[in-house]
């Protein structure tokens, strides 16, 4: 079928036969192969669903060879591709059975990739097909699109170019009614422009659906029932009836408690009686132990449920439209260029900025990105945060997901590069955690960056919202603002929305049912704005706008431009001059093709001195300048071996000829009797040769003319016999 004037085309049958489910999906000259896997046996002893997604770029695709002098081929997934590889679990996962325990794998690789059309909508499509073919259950079929605003006119799946020019980044997956995720980048967009954007991308997602349906109706097989043998069957209800019935002995909202450390006492409380229970029953086995504790946590998802839609209240005995308790300080570390610390609840985040040379830029060099990137927002969540024992090891998923999502909120306010060449790192440390840790960073990162001196051109702050929807009834929920833990937890959604005062800058959407109606969106956009602007008062009274000084210790820029054909005279053969003055000024340089230099130094006398030096380099020699000059050379005359001239350098890479008949007012017979190799004279520019590159200078000029003295003019001499009265600088 033809989407956005690009013809969409699925192929099944030919690639990857046996895997369960496989397709490949082409969207203009962008190829990928979606592939759907189950295990045939049931992972026993897990409480979760086991779901991986792998998203693989590769570089053939792009016809690229790895950057790398020493490694050539894919290693590691990208930030890029993990990115993606989240995007599609969030939009697939809460179409699984929760209570599914077979592992299923999905793996999407990018073939062919032609530059102008973005991976991530062939992707989604191509999971939702290969999973909808297979036997493995699956609650779909979804789509996907993704959506650009140019003007006022909105862009269905905007090209590379298109995007350039767009002033919202939106991908929405959903089904014929209602939306099951979002992912959103925007320049400060308003509620009322992003609703209906989403709502654009709802119609066309309408539009594909049927293409999808009749692929499925044709070719795919029927979905498999997981049967459990009698006997296991039997234990386990029997295991179900006795946990139902010690739970029914326990006041479960009594896990609800603002204190997260209570809550998960009382929660381990009753873990630990309802485990001994089951222990000293024989013929339960670990793993039937392992599923009766999971069910615990079903029992608390329904009474914290009950609590909100029937007792109309919250765990923390909040208002449904309340935020938790906020906080916030800057300037906490003494030596860093920036910092700030926020709280909201039990949620604390540590930002630090740290500002560096234009030339710390990261380098990109993925499938999609070839270039650099000036802004970088790292999200670290340890273990501690939440009171347990993990070991430290890189980022996971999660905290590339979550620094992506800070980073994609802040970027719309951060200055021109031509206005603040810096390159800008933020650290976000989560030090406590009880949900929306990723929206405090947010929080923090605009904070810390403000304390830094960044001129940002307005506060960011986020927000997330949640949902809870009555089982038998979509009609019937409750939309809750600023979502801790347990509500994130046994909630249906985590509706995450970041901005300014003027509009949205991100938006993420993860649910825990098969959709959420347009209408919910809608109202829950008007809700995290409402809670935005409250987080955006507390956090102007810290700090309201950017300082209008740099920290002490962050390093400086200075900027001049050059002509770029001087460009070469600055960097020198193998840039031996630009590393002799990084050297010798002890400075970063940063040069463009443009002329533009930039001298960075935490020392301001080396900047000083670094830019003098430049300028030398590049200046051209007028006639009449004055300049304190060495004599570097003496000048023989190749026929007769008669001294001639002597030559002065004047600057760097600078020099020009004193002919003998300049030196002095009175003769001079041999130029070494009066001038030695390292002597500091004074000189006049005299005659500048810019065709010939030859300078003439004078001493004499700057002397004391003598009385009576008279200049004897020289006598005319042919070309072929003219002596040098020049050097080539």
């Amino acid at each position: 079928m033809e989407v956005a004037g690009q013809e969409l085309k699925v192929e099944v049958g030919k690639l990857a036969q046996q895997a369960q489910g496989s397709c490949t999906v082409s969207y203009g000259d962008t190829v990928v192969l979606a592939t759907a896997v189950s295990s045939s046996a049931i992972r026993e002893g897990i409480d979760y669903f086991p779901l991986m997604v792998d998203y693989e770029e590769k570089l053939y695709a792009a016809g690229k060879i790895k950057g790398s002098r020493f490694i050539k081929r894919e290693g590691r997934a990208t930030d890029e591709a993990v990115l993606t590889a989240r995007l599609i679990d969030r939009s697939i996962r809460p179409l699984f059975k929760e209570s599914e325990r077979n592992d299923v794998q999905v793996v999407v690789t990018v073939l062919s990739y032609d530059g102008i059309n973005d991976p991530d909508f062939p992707a989604v499509i191509a999971s939702s097909i290969a999973l909808g073919i297979s036997s493995i259950p699956w609650g779909g079929p979804l789509a996907g699109v993704q959506v650009g605003r140019i003007g006022t006119e909105w862009v269905l799946n905007p090209t590379v170019e298109a995007k350039a020019k767009s002033d919202l980044e939106l991908f929405v997956v959903g089904n014929k009614e209602e939306v099951i995720m979002i992912e959103a980048g925007a320049q400060q967009v308003s509620e009322d422009d992003m609703f209906a954007g989403i709502e654009f991308a709802g119609r066309h997602i309408k539009k594909i659906m049927p293409f999808i349906e009749q692929i499925i109706s044709e070719v795919g097989e029927r979905k498999v029932e997981t049967e459990l043998d009698p006997e296991k069957q039997a234990l386990r209800d029997k295991v179900s009836a006795k946990v139902e019935e010690l739970l029914a002995q326990e006041n479960l909202e009594d896990c609800f408690n603002p204190d997260k450390s209570k809550t998960k006492a009382a929660i381990t409380a009753i873990t630990e009686k309802i485990d001994a229970v089951l222990k000293a029953d024989n013929e339960v086995t670990k793993d039937m132990r392992a599923m009766g504790v999971s069910m615990i946590d079903e029992a608390l998802t329904r009474a914290f449920k009950s609590l909100v839609l029937q007792k109309k209240q919250r765990p923390d005995k909040r208002k449904f439209d309340e935020i938790r308790n906020l906080s916030a300080e800057v300037a906490l570390l003494p030596r860093t260029h920036g910092s700030a610390l926020f709280n909201r609840g039990e949620t604390q985040v540590l930002s630090v900025v740290t500002l560096g040379a234009p030339g710390d830029e990261q380098t990109l060099d993925t499938m999609e990105e070839s270039g650099t990137k000036k802004y970088m927002h790292h999200y670290n969540f340890p273990g501690f945060s939440v009171g347990e024992v993990r070991p430290l090891r890189g980022p996971g998923r999660r905290e590339i997901g979550h620094g992506a999502l800070a980073e994609k909120a802040i970027e719309p306010v951060l200055p021109a590069d031509e206005d603040f060449p810096y390159t800008i790192r933020v650290v976000s440390e989560v030090l406590g955690s009880n949900g929306s840790s990723s929206q405090a960073s947010v929080c923090g990162s605009s904070l810390s960056l403000m304390d830094a001196g960044v001129p940002i051109k307005a506060a960011v702050a986020g927000i997330a919202m949640g949902l809870v929807v009555d089982d038998n009834d979509k009609n019937k929920y409750q939309i809750l603002t600023d979502i801790q833990g347990i509500e994130d937890h046994s909630g249906h959604m985590d509706f995450k929305v970041a901005g300014t005062r003027n509009g949205i800058t991100a938006i993420q959407l993860d649910i825990k049912l098969g959709g959420v109606a347009y209408k919910v969106l809608e109202e829950a956009l008007a809700g995290a704005k409402k809670a935005r602007h409250q987080v955006l008062d507390v956090m102007d009274a810290v700090i309201a706008q950017p300082r209008p000084e740099l920290s002490q210790y962050a390093p400086r820029i200075t900027t001049l431009r050059i002509d770029p054909e001087k460009i070469r005279d600055v960097i020198g053969s193998g840039g031996k001059v630009i590393n002799e003055i990084i050297e010798k000024c002890g400075v970063t340089i940063d040069v463009e093709q443009d002329g533009l230099v930039m001298i960075t130094s935490t020392d301001e006398d080396g900047a000083r001195r670094a830019k003098e030096w430049i300028e030398n380099i590049v200046k051209e020699l007028q006639v009449g300048e004055i300049y304190d000059g060495e004599i570097v050379r003496i000048v023989t005359d190749k026929n007769t071996g008669a001294e001639i001239g002597a030559i002065a350098q004047l600057l760097p890479g600078k020099d020009g000829m004193v002919h003998i008949s300049e030196i002095s007012y009175t003769r001079v017979e041999k130029i070494s009797d009066v001038l030695k190799l390292g002597d500091k004279v004074k000189v006049k520019v005299m005659e500048v040769d810019k065709e010939k590159g030859r300078v003439g200078l004078s001493i004499k000029a700057l002397l004391p003319r003598p009385e009576g003295y008279v200049d004897r003019p020289r006598r005319p001499t042919r070309d072929h016999d003219r002596r040098p009265r020049f050097n080539r600088h």
